[in-house]
């Protein structure tokens, strides 16, 4: 398996070319390695795409096990904590995050940081003008630092 695919990416020019994409390489991180986020925005960003995870929010491709009985048809605590109050804690921050993102700002927001879609994807996606969702996934991204007390 390899970990590059070649891709049709928009440059800051708005030409498109074709590039060798790292499929690992969130679009955050490609963002931020490029110079055209922050540290701080990159941060809040990742801290939003992580309490998304916890939250359990995307969609599931397999069987959740873990509530089956153990031995004995008893569930043991296993030392380990609850993991519903985890995705419930992360589920009110990843909502927290969102409303502080505020309404227009979440749509890309959530498209980027969370399900992983590329910036000229997302802004087709949204009918945008091209390079217009850099702009507005920064300001999403400066109210979520805000909101995730990023320094």
């Amino acid at each position: 398996m390899t970990n590059h695919v070649e891709q049709l990416v928009e440059g800051p020019d708005g030409r498109s070319r074709m590039v060798m994409v790292h499929l690992g390489e969130s679009p955050l991180a490609w963002l931020h390695a490029r110079g055209h986020l922050s540290a701080r925005h990159y941060v809040a960003g990742d801290k939003l795409r992580a309490d998304w995870e916890k939250a359990g929010l995307g969609a599931r491709v397999t069987m959740c096990w873990d509530a089956a009985p153990r031995e004995g048809g008893r569930r043991g605590s296993g030392g380990r904590p609850d993991p519903t109050l985890a995705q419930l804690s992360a589920k009110d921050r990843f909502d927290g995050a969102i409303r502080a993102a505020g309404p227009g700002l979440a749509d890309i927001l959530w498209r980027v940081a969370c399900a992983g879609e590329g910036l000229v994807a997302a802004e087709k996606a949204l009918g945008w003008p091209s390079r217009a969702g850099k702009l507005v996934l920064t300001l999403a991204l400066d109210r979520v630092a805000g909101w995730y007390r990023v320094p």
